[in-house]
């Protein structure tokens, strides 16, 4: 078992799964999720799972809610977490990228999107790549965040479930992103927020 510090490049990968588990799902043992992403850490998934809860004690919202995680969160994990927090997209990518080189692959084949590539190239194709890399990401968060449930109906089906943003992807750039701004409803009831009619 390593014991050696933990990298940047580690922190950014452990940071970024952090906001996609729901607390109560965080076992080194069981979450499929954690043990995806501990080889590409270089960690145990006991390992990494730790370093989740050490994340948890940075994050106030979860702390107001009672989840206080462990108190060994250490300078570094502070230095990533106040460097990222807020900056969704900037995480994202990042993330993204790191994965990418680790898995000695194309950030295209990395979010799956080489057919819509073919015909692009230069900023238009870095957009296309962002764009998925922001909503795969921006799903998962929203989806953690209310534990794998429609926030209305208590759906759930992983499949039938939507991130919805409170404020829309196209008004508000900076919030794009923000778990903050989303909503995890199932299909039908994303339909009529979006248009604006009442949920309840």
């Amino acid at each position: 078992m390593r014991k050696d510090a933990w990298t940047r490049e580690e922190l950014i990968l452990a940071l970024n799964l952090y906001w996609k588990i729901p607390y109560s799902k965080i076992s080194g043992s069981s979450n499929p999720q954690i043990n995806e992403i501990a080889p590409l850490i270089g960690r145990s998934p006991g390992a990494v799972a730790y370093k989740l809860m050490n994340f948890t004690s940075l994050d106030a919202e979860r702390i107001n809610k009672g989840n206080k995680g462990k108190s060994s969160a250490g300078l570094k994990d502070k230095q990533i977490w106040d460097e990222y927090f807020g900056e969704w997209e900037k995480l994202a990518y990042d993330n993204a990228v790191i994965i990418a080189k680790r898995k000695n692959e194309t950030l295209e084949a990395q979010s799956q999107i080489q057919d819509d590539l073919i015909l692009t190239s230069g900023k238009e194709r870095e957009r296309i790549i962002k764009d998925r890399i922001n909503q795969s990401d921006f799903r998962q968060r929203i989806l953690a965040s209310y534990n794998m449930r429609c926030c209305i109906t208590g759906l759930d089906i992983p499949s039938l479930l939507v991130a919805s943003h409170i404020i829309p992807w196209s008004k508000d750039e900076n919030e794009r992103l923000n778990p903050r701004n989303g909503l995890c409803l199932n299909s039908l009831h994303d339909k009529a927020f979006d248009r604006g009619l009442q949920l309840v």
